[in-house]
This record gives structure tokens, C-alpha cells and sequence, in this order.
């Protein structure tokens, strides 16, 4: 009896002395936040949900051109923006085997395992036929060099009141598609690849 008490004691204070060094360890694992930031676990549960590879899209056309095409990195996804001088038009997304050019029928070369072509229901010129996007470098409207989905933005050109891009992705990845007013006058066509499923 006396034995088993003796060996007892020593195992609770280890175990003691074991809980009280991971709390430190818990405390480092998980970096302060300043007021007003989500936590680390809600900010986790802020990645895409209900995102999918089928196609997406919105039959309005309108007239208000193109005039920029931008890309940023998210903590889950990379997006492309479409800015638009007016109200926000229609769109088609969908994967493809590959990409062609409007009007010409050329194959738009694309790096990455996915290809998505996006169609916006607008021109890239104004009434006059005058070009209000005119990208520096049709393969590379930006640099997406880092990117955790995006391989490659390329122009497809614009025809009889629509304009094409081609997006290279890692995958086929889950997507989403949306509009947006402002700044302004102006709106835009978002588009979101996720990093993963």
C-alpha cells in the first residue's frame, strides 16, 4: 500500500508540472489580435463555403465599357476585378478546355492545370469604337507571379459588344462570380478562384 502511494504521487506531479508548461506554449501558438479582428478561428471559418466549378452566369449586357482588369491575393483565394465605367454588365465564367480569341477564333495560350474563360457583356471600347482598355501586354494583363491560384490573366480581345479573358488557374478550383457598385459611377465584375476545396 505504502509503495503505490509512493509511485502515485510522482505521476500527478508530473502530470501537474506537464499542464502547466503547455500553457505558455498555447498562449505563443496563437498570436495576438488587435481590437476589433476576428479570431483566428472565426477568420478560418470566413474561407469560401458553398463555392463550385460549374459554370456561372448573368444574361444582362450593357454598354458601359472596360477600362481596367486588377488582381489581388486573399488569406483563400485570388481574385480578379473587371472595372467597368458605368453599370455593372453581365458575365459568363465557366472551365474550358481552352480559351480563343473574339472575332479571330485564335487560341489564347494559357500556363496552369484549369483554364477559365470570362465573358463580360461589355466592350473594351467606347460609342466612337475608340479602345477604353488597352492592355501594355495582351499574355500578361497583370502580374500574377506568387499567386497561390492564378498562373496567368490574358486578354481575348472584345467583339460585337462583349470582352473575353482568359485565366490560367493551378486547378480546377472552386469559383464565384458577383458585381459590385462604386467607386462612383463606375462597378465591377469580381471573380474569386479559391486556393483549395
Amino acid at each position: 500500500m505504502t509503495i503505490i502511494r509512493t509511485i502515485r504521487k510522482p505521476i500527478r506531479t508530473a502530470f501537474a508540472a506537464l499542464a502547466i508548461a503547455a500553457v505558455p506554449a498555447a498562449a505563443i501558438a496563437v498570436p495576438a489580435l488587435a481590437e476589433g479582428t476576428k479570431t483566428a478561428s472565426s477568420a478560418a471559418t470566413a474561407c469560401p463555403t458553398g463555392w463550385g466549378s460549374l459554370p456561372e452566369a448573368n444574361s444582362r449586357y450593357g454598354t458601359a465599357p472596360l477600362v481596367d482588369v486588377r488582381t489581388g491575393r486573399h488569406t483563400c483565394f485570388d481574385r480578379l476585378v473587371f472595372d467597368i465605367a458605368g453599370k455593372a454588365p453581365g458575365y459568363s465564367a465557366r472551365y474550358v478546355t481552352n480559351v480563343y480569341q473574339d472575332g479571330s477564333g485564335q487560341l489564347v495560350p494559357l500556363r496552369g492545370g484549369a483554364k477559365l474563360e470570362l465573358v463580360l457583356r461589355a466592350p473594351a471600347y467606347n460609342d466612337a469604337g475608340r479602345s477604353t482598355y488597352t492592355p501594355a501586354n495582351r499574355r500578361e494583363l497583370t502580374n500574377v507571379t506568387g499567386y497561390t491560384t492564378f498562373r496567368q490573366v490574358a486578354y481575348a480581345g472584345s467583339f460585337e459588344g462583349q470582352t473575353t479573358v482568359g485565366l490560367g488557374v493551378r486547378a480546377r478550383l472552386p469559383f464565384r462570380v458577383f458585381t459590385l457598385a462604386g467607386p462612383g459611377t463606375h462597378s465591377r465584375v469580381v471573380v474569386d478562384v479559391a486556393h483549395s476545396w
